[in-house]
């Protein structure tokens, strides 16, 4: 058996933009499953992050503070099996970061999902990168992993998560005003095939956040 699956990856830009734009992009997108970036990870961030599922019209999967930001959104078509969080090594003077991981299930198949924001500084996230792609190789299921990586194809660290992965595609995603950086990607075990990937740019988007969202169609084993 195999499940078909949408996944969308989208940088929110912490609540800074048009809310209703951002609703309105997720919902013409119709993911089964969001991996956010820069979701609530401080004060009341539970109903910050439960506020923002209701508005996308879905449930929170797993993340938030512990994930430092980081969220999984699901339809109630995804069943969540189980979450855990990974934080990387604190450099002094730069934010903390890690990753969400949440088992997700849907009729036909069982898989995973993280997601990540690194550092913007060039000689941290190499190393943060290292750590979410170990954490990454723990699981036996198949793994998709999605996130704002604040580096392009061709630097170190977009090397060292795509390592045994397979690049769902190849779009400029920031500034959403007028993309130019691809820094933002989606990595699928191989075993997952892509039926489609985009970067969806209209002028909504534009107005949802500072990051374009990437939208892949995944057919996911048993």
């Amino acid at each position: 058996m195999t499940a078909r699956v949408r996944v969308v990856s989208y940088n929110i830009h912490s609540f800074k933009d048009d809310l209703g734009a951002l609703a309105a992009v997720v919902a013409d997108l119709a993911p089964d499953v969001l991996i956010v970036q820069e979701g609530a990870r401080r004060f009341r961030w539970r109903q910050k992050n439960a506020s923002l599922a209701d508005r996308l019209r879905m449930v929170v999967g797993g993340g938030g503070l512990w994930s430092l930001g980081n969220l999984v959104l699901t339809t109630l078509r995804v069943r969540v099996l189980e979450t855990h969080d990974v934080r990387f090594p604190l450099v002094p003077g730069h934010h903390l970061r890690g990753a969400v991981f949440a088992t997700c299930e849907v009729p036909g198949a069982r898989f995973v999902v993280t997601g990540s924001h690194l550092s913007t500084d060039p000689s941290i996230r190499p190393t943060q990168g290292a750590a979410w792609r170990a954490a990454i190789g723990t699981h036996d299921l198949p793994v998709i992993a999605a996130g704002d990586l604040n580096a392009e194809p061709g630097e170190s660290t977009w090397g060292v998560v795509a390592d045994g992965l397979h690049v769902a595609g190849m779009a400029p995603t920031h500034p959403a005003s007028g993309p130019n950086r691809q820094i933002d990607g989606v990595f699928v075990d191989k075993r997952i095939e892509v039926t489609s990937f985009r970067v969806v740019d209209t002028p909504t988007a534009r107005r949802a956040s500072d990051h374009l969202p990437i939208a892949v169609d995944l057919v996911i084993p048993d």
